[in-house]
Order: structure tokens, then sequence, then C-alpha cells
């Protein structure tokens, strides 16, 4: 029917009119189809002198399994992990990814961080994200971009020669520590423009308060980080499962 999907007869007649010699907009008038459906239909099925309406309903319908097959994958559930209850885990990874977002990550990157978090391994390839998030490999790749700047994700190569991203024990000291290193850089900044501006100006004398402040938050900030690293490691040593002897 117009505006339908051609039909293999209609593919016959298309060829017909080529055959004829007929013009894209004379054979579209025939079908009483727009001329732009005539027109993609011949040019993405050998173009006017390779047209065969066999050949390209079999590419037609192949085109479409293969749609169908990927639209399938896409939503095809992800089971979770040593047969937990799928349903509470997606409720506890939607919380989880709410925090992340609210405390300043970009939704997508949330969720992405969420599962390396809740995945035993702790690691998953760009692959395993796309079909556990049901999302594109572009979404992957720019959170993940923005994970490893922020120092909260790293990648290695597995034996397949996979790159596999993974968060571990360090990933949050890592993080702080770069938050750290940014304050001090605040810091010596700050104190750069009390020369510039000379030390007994208003303005100096304000700069040189931000840095002190920032040097003893960033200070705090370190000796709490090393010392909460020293307990996870601790944490983790106890909990990890003992070699038999």
């Amino acid at each position: 029917m117009p505006g339908g999907r051609l039909t293999q007869q209609d593919r016959r007649q298309i060829a017909l009119g080529l055959a004829d010699g007929l013009a894209y907009a004379e054979i579209a008038r025939g079908l009483g189809r727009p001329t732009s459906t005539v027109t993609r239909e011949v040019l993405r099925n050998g173009g006017p002198a390779g047209y065969r309406a066999d050949l390209a309903q079999h590419a037609t319908e192949h085109r479409a399994h293969r749609s169908r097959q990927s639209a399938a994958r896409r939503t095809r559930p992800v089971s979770p992990e040593g047969g937990r209850d799928a349903e509470a885990v997606r409720e506890y990874e939607e919380a989880f990814a709410a925090v992340f977002t609210d405390a300043g990550l970009p939704k997508m990157t949330a969720r992405l961080l969420v599962a390396l978090y809740t995945t035993d391994s702790g690691g998953l390839t760009a692959a395993e994200l796309v079909r556990r998030l049901q999302v594109s490999p572009a979404s992957v790749s720019k959170a993940i971009a923005f994970l490893e700047h922020q120092g909260l994700v790293r990648r290695e190569r597995d034996e397949g020669r996979r790159e596999r991203y993974l968060v571990d024990d360090d990933v949050f000291y890592e993080s702080i520590m770069a938050t750290v290193r940014a304050n001090l850089r605040l810091a010596e900044t700050a104190r750069r423009g009390v020369e510039v501006l000379g030390p007994d100006t208003q303005a100096a004398i304000r700069l040189e308060g931000i840095a002190r402040f920032v040097d003893v938050v960033a200070d705090s900030i370190r000796r709490s980080a090393e010392e909460a690293r020293e307990i996870l490691h601790a944490y983790r040593e106890e909990r990890s499962p003992r070699p038999f002897s």
C-alpha cells in the first residue's frame, strides 16, 4: 500500500520500469509511491543498471532479520551473578547510581561505575558493558574516558588481548589524592598572586588566606585517606579466601 514497505511485486514493477528506461518519478507514480522511495530502493540495491527485483527483496529481508536480531540482543536481560534476585539487584544499582549522580557524575557514567562495582570480578570489557547497560559503544567509551580522567577506573588487557575496565581497592584513594594534588596546585597559584600583587595589599591577604586554608584541608584529607586505605587493606586481607594448605 502507498506509504508502506515495498512488496516483492513492487520491486518487480520497478525492475520492469528501469528496463523500459522510465524515470524514477514515472515508476513512482505507477506504484503510488513518493519518488524518493523508488530512488532510495534502486540506489541501495545495485543502481539503475544492476537492480534485480529478487536480489533486492532478499537483501531487504536479510537487513530486517539482522535488525531484529540486533534488537533482541539489545533487549535481552543480563542475569545477575550468583543467582541473585534480579529485581533487587536492579533497584540497588539504580539507588547506587543516583548517589553518584547527586555527587555530580553524569547519569550514564554513574551507571557504568555502578556496573563495575557490582560485578564480582570488578572488571568488564567494553562489549560486556554495552550488553549489561543496553547502550551504544560510543556511550561506554565516553563514560570510560571521563572515569579514567577522574582516576576512578583503570584498564588492563586480559589473556585474549581485550581491554577490561576495572575498579579496585585503591581507586577511591587515588581519586581523593588527585583532589589533594589539585588543591595544592590551587594553594601554590594563590601564593604566586601574593608575590605579584604585593604582600601588604588586601588582594594578597585574601589569596594568602585561601592558600593557608587549602593547605590545612588538603593535608587533613591526605592523612585521612592514607589511614582509611590501611583500614581497607586490612579488611580485604581479613576477608580474602585462604589457600588450602
